[in-house]
This record gives C-alpha cells, structure tokens and sequence, in this order.
C-alpha cells in the first residue's frame, strides 16, 4: 500500500493557515498562463496583452463558477451551514472549466476575437494544469477513492486528511492520481493535435470530450454525493457535455487540409 502522511497545511503565519491545496492551485493557474503566453510568442493571432486581458476576465470567472458549482453540489451540507458559502473551502473542476470559458466568451465578444481560437490554443494548457493541480488534492486527501486491496491502495495517515477522517486507515483506490495520469497522457494527445483540426473550437471540444469520458467513467471509483440518477454532478455534467461535442465534432471536424497551416501562420499578426 501507498501511505500519504503529509499534513494538507503546508506552513502557518499566526493565525493564517496555508495549505497544499491552496498552493497547487496557485500553481495550476501559474501553468495555464505561462501556456498560454509562451503559445503567443509563435502565434500570429495573439500577443501577450490579449493574453494577460483574457487571464483578468478568466480566472475570476472561473474560481466564481467553481465555487457555485460546488455549492449546488453539496446544498445539503451549506443549506445547515450557510456562513460556509462565501469564504469556505471546496471547488469543483467542471465549475472552473466551465466558467473561465464562460469568461473567455464574454471576452471574445467585446474584443471581437475568435473565441474557437483562443480555446483551441489554452486546450492543452488547460489539462496540463489539471494535473498540477490534483497534485494539491493528492497531498489534502480530499477526494475519496473507493475501498481496494491493490498494492496501490493510498492510505491517508494524517487526522487533517478528509480521506483520513471519512475512513481512517482503509486503502483506498488513489482516483487523483488515476486523473494526474489520465490528464497528462490526453496533454500529449492534445498536444500533437494542436494546428491540425478546423474549425475553431474543434481542439477545445477534443479537451471536453476526453476529460468528459474520464470523468463518467472515473467517478465509478470515486466516493460522493449522488447528485441526479445516482450519478456525481461531475458524471452529469460529463454526459451533457459529450452529448454536445460529440455530435458537433462528427458533423464539423475535420484534418487541416496541405497548405492550411502554412496559411494561417501568414496571417496578420494580433495587435
């Protein structure tokens, strides 16, 4: 078995608690940015103002959509502790996705920007800071596997551990790190298609859809709170939205044909 000892709260200043998760959260968002600013300086399209502009509209809408998602997931829990909403802890994955591209649409819309393109190009960032930030739930424990005997159950030996206080010291199926695996092989995947779909948007619906099938399938293992047809909110919200992409990239997608990369590469730059 795997046994993970390190206490979630990583250093104290006085009464100020900081805790792992905070901290590869923070270095999650460091990921997507640096992603996306290092994809500006070969692209045409986008220069770092552009890129920094959408960041200030992104993240916040993200980490407010998270929350509210999280919330609704757990109503039960927040409707008994309502002074829990505002200032708690809990976000939702789906919910950060979710609104960070809800930001960046808005974005594109006053900005008369393409907002297929710019998903397409933050696509591979975007899972790969899905990974570092699991790291943070691997170290907290938040996420809870369902019991196993495999010799790579985890066990959560610290009293701070979530894990640790909902089943003691019993293995359990380490999910987070099922996911950091799963998301950083679809960041390879996504990373040699990148420049290699149309339209705009099609590498961005390829994120949705991998990540959606892993998280349908990826729950089963997981502990939770059955939010609608004995499914976690995560399996719903999954089936939503490979109901949407799926047939959208069937109908629409297809392989840049010769020539077509060459083109877009000659194109005016962003200014």
């Amino acid at each position: 078995m795997i046994t993970i000892g390190i206490d979630p709260t990583a250093f104290s200043i006085g009464p100020i608690h900081v805790g792992w998760y905070g901290i590869m959260v923070t270095l999650a968002v460091v990921t997507i940015v640096t992603w996306a600013l290092l994809a500006a300086r070969k692209d045409p399209k986008v220069n770092y103002d552009i890129i920094l502009n959408a960041a200030l509209v992104g993240i916040p809408s993200g980490v407010i959509f998270s929350r509210v998602l999280h919330v609704i997931d757990q109503w039960r829990y927040y409707l008994d502790n309502p002074g829990k909403i505002i200032g708690g802890s809990g976000l939702s994955i789906w919910g950060a996705v979710l609104g960070a591209a809800l930001g960046l649409w808005i974005y594109s819309r006053f900005t008369k920007r393409s907002f297929g393109y710019m998903a397409d190009l933050l696509a591979p960032g975007i899972i790969l800071s899905q990974a570092v930030g699991r790291v943070g739930c691997t170290i907290l424990g938040d996420d809870t596997g369902k019991f196993t005997s495999l010799p790579w159950g985890v066990v959560y030996t610290s009293p701070n551990s979530p894990t640790n206080q909902a089943v003691g010291l019993q293995a359990t199926h380490p999910v987070v790190g099922y996911e950091i695996i799963f998301n950083l092989i679809a960041f390879g995947v996504l990373f040699m298609l990148r420049k290699k779909l149309r339209p705009d948007g099609s590498l961005f619906m390829v994120y949705l859809s991998l990540y959606s099938v892993w998280r349908l399938g990826g729950d089963f293992l997981r502990t939770g709170t059955p939010f609608a047809f004995g499914l976690h909110q995560a399996q719903v919200i999954s089936i939503i939205i490979l109901l949407v992409t799926i047939p959208l990239m069937i109908m629409k997608t297809r392989w840049v044909k010769k020539g077509e990369a060459e083109e877009a590469v000659s194109e005016k730059p962003a200014v």
